[in-house]
Parts: C-alpha cells; sequence; structure tokens
C-alpha cells in the first residue's frame, strides 16, 4: 500500500480528505500539533508534528516519512483573519518547503489551491470575469495576500515538476461546505444577493473536494497518467449548480446589471433557465473522471458524521 503525507489533515476540511484516503493508502498527517498520547488513530492514520514554514522542519518530516505522494492541504485559508503579510509568508513559505521536499522524495504531489488565485472574491469592486464559464485558462489577477498565495504556491508546483521530474495537480476549491452545515444557504447568505457576489455563488462540498483529490493521486500513477511526471495541472473544484438554485445568467444581471460585451458567454453552456455554477468543471473530468456529486439540496441538511481521524 502506498503511502501519501497529508498536510493540514487535521484542518476543518483536511480531515475529509484523509478520512476518504485512509484504507487506499497510509495516510501520515502532518499537523502543527501532533494528538495527545491517548489518542487512537483510525486504521491507516498516523500523525506527525511539524512547523512546515519551518524549511528544516518540512524537509526532515517528509524526507523521514518518504512518501510515495504528498497532499498539500495546509494553509491560513482566507483573507482577513490575520495580517497580510503572516497570511502571504506562512502560504508561501510552507508550500515551498513541502513542494521543494516532495520533489527530493520523487513524491507525486496534489495541493490545495483556491478559485481566490482568479482574484474575483477579495477584490473591491469584484471585476466580471473575462469568460464564462470560468475554466482554470482565465489569468489570475489577485490583490489580496491568499489569493496571491495561491498563485505562488502554484507556479511553485510547477517549478517544482520540471525540476524534479514529478506530476503535480493544483486544486482551486470554491467555497468548501459541510454536509449538514451549508453557511451558503443560511438565511443572511440567500437573503443578500451581495453576499455570494464575489465568487458568483459558488461553492463545493468538502466530500466532493476528497473525491478530486482521491482521483487526482490516481491521475498521476501508473504508467499512462493523466498527469505525467514533470507537469502540472490546475483544476477547478466547484459543483454543478450555484448555491441560490437561481438561473445564472439571472443573478449576474440583477447583481451587476449587465452581461458585459466582452464576456464570452456561450449560451449552450450558460441557457436561459440553468442553475449552474459560474466556473467550468470539464477539465477535472477530462483529466481524472471527476465531477461533483453533491449538491446544496440534499447535503445542507444531511445527516453525516464528521470523520474524528480516531476510533470511535
Amino acid at each position: 500500500m502506498e503511502t501519501v503525507l497529508v498536510t493540514g489533515g487535521r484542518g476543518a476540511s483536511g480531515r475529509w480528505v484523509v478520512d476518504r484516503l485512509a484504507g487506499d493508502y497510509e495516510v501520515v498527517v502532518v499537523d502543527y500539533e501532533r494528538p495527545g498520547p491517548d489518542a487512537d488513530p483510525a486504521p491507516h492514520v498516523s500523525f506527525r508534528a511539524a512547523d512546515l514554514a519551518d524549511r528544516g522542519e518540512a524537509l526532515d518530516t517528509v524526507h523521514a516519512v518518504d512518501p510515495d505522494a504528498v497532499v498539500h492541504w495546509a494553509a491560513i485559508p482566507v483573507a482577513g483573519t490575520h495580517p497580510d503579510g503572516r497570511v502571504f509568508e506562512t502560504n508561501v513559505g510552507a508550500a515551498k518547503n513541502v513542494l521543494d521536499a516532495a520533489g527530493r522524495a520523487d513524491a507525486r504531489i496534489v495541493q490545495a489551491s483556491s478559485d481566490g488565485a482568479y482574484g474575483f472574491f477579495f477584490a473591491d469592486p469584484t471585476p466580471f470575469p473575462d469568460e464564462l464559464p470560468i475554466t482554470e485558462e482565465h489569468p489570475l489577477r489577485p490583490e489580496d495576500p491568499y489569493g496571491l498565495s495561491k498563485v505562488t504556491a502554484e507556479a511553485a508546483a510547477g517549478a517544482v515538476a520540471r525540476r524534479d521530474d514529478v506530476p503535480a495537480v493544483s486544486i482551486r476549491p470554491s467555497w468548501i461546505q459541510f454536509p449538514g452545515e451549508y453557511a451558503c444557504r443560511s438565511d443572511g447568505y440567500v437573503d443578500d444577493l451581495d453576499a455570494g457576489a464575489g465568487n458568483f455563488w459558488s461553492y463545493v462540498d468538502a466530500r466532493d473536494g476528497a473525491d478530486l483529490v482521491a482521483a487526482a493521486l490516481a491521475g498521476t500513477a501508473g504508467s499512462d497518467p493523466a498527469v505525467p511526471s514533470g507537469t502540472h495541472e490546475a483544476v477547478n473544484c466547484v459543483a454543478a449548480d450555484n448555491a441560490l438554485g437561481r438561473p445564472l445568467l439571472d443573478l449576474l444581471r440583477e447583481s451587476y446589471g449587465e452581461i458585459p460585451d466582452d464576456c464570452a458567454v456561450d449560451g449552450s453552456a450558460l441557457a436561459e433557465g440553468d442553475d449552474r455554477g459560474a466556473y467550468a468543471i470539464e477539465k477535472a473530468k477530462r483529466l481524472f473522471g471527476w465531477k461533483p456529486s453533491r449538491s446544496w439540496r440534499k447535503a445542507a441538511a444531511a445527516d453525516v458524521p464528521e470523520p474524528t481521524l480516531f476510533e470511535r
């Protein structure tokens, strides 16, 4: 069984990734703190502590584990919660350290990027996209430290892939939601069109995100991988519908006043009355056979136990 090192695996979304991978792989979770000595890890899960922003600790940890693949999921997850410099320096430093270590270990790489890399959500005013649906080829124009850190991490992944001849995938989730706790269906969000306008009312279920991680790991392995060694690919990770369940074009017109002439709207893909999301997800399907299977319509009220990563 292969070993996968997962950073940030005890975080809100990271634990869903670990839960999805454990059993298919031996999963080593690396986070800033290790569970106490009385904790009994779930089968195929173990823990290590390291400050990944410390280059020596990151390199030593990955070298000691010697994984077949590295899933880098650790980060300060949003702008505005910490000083700008700390967000950028922590996220970029940890990514650079972990990815360099993965390359030296000849490990396949999957990392968490974000739709924040496009630069829509934290900009004021929100820039309208150059195209709809928004593909992975759309220019990345972040103004905030979080989005900029993700663009930099993606560039680092590409550099490591080329230099060390390993495959690398950067996953760009939109706002991650958790079954039974869909913040995008709260009254304050649903009743205020502006609340979700910054990312065009997009979201993704944590389980769909974890499924894409698993698919990307599989798609970088074998004799004929979807992402060959030496290459880096970025893929959107977004639900098929929008969080309001309304026609996307209607939402855009109501929020922004119009569909700009320079926005390449594909009438067949964004038909009137279609409540799909604004981000294209065809690339992940083409490369990895992934498509989101959860919608807020059922998942928002779903009773699904949260992964604990420990024996119950």
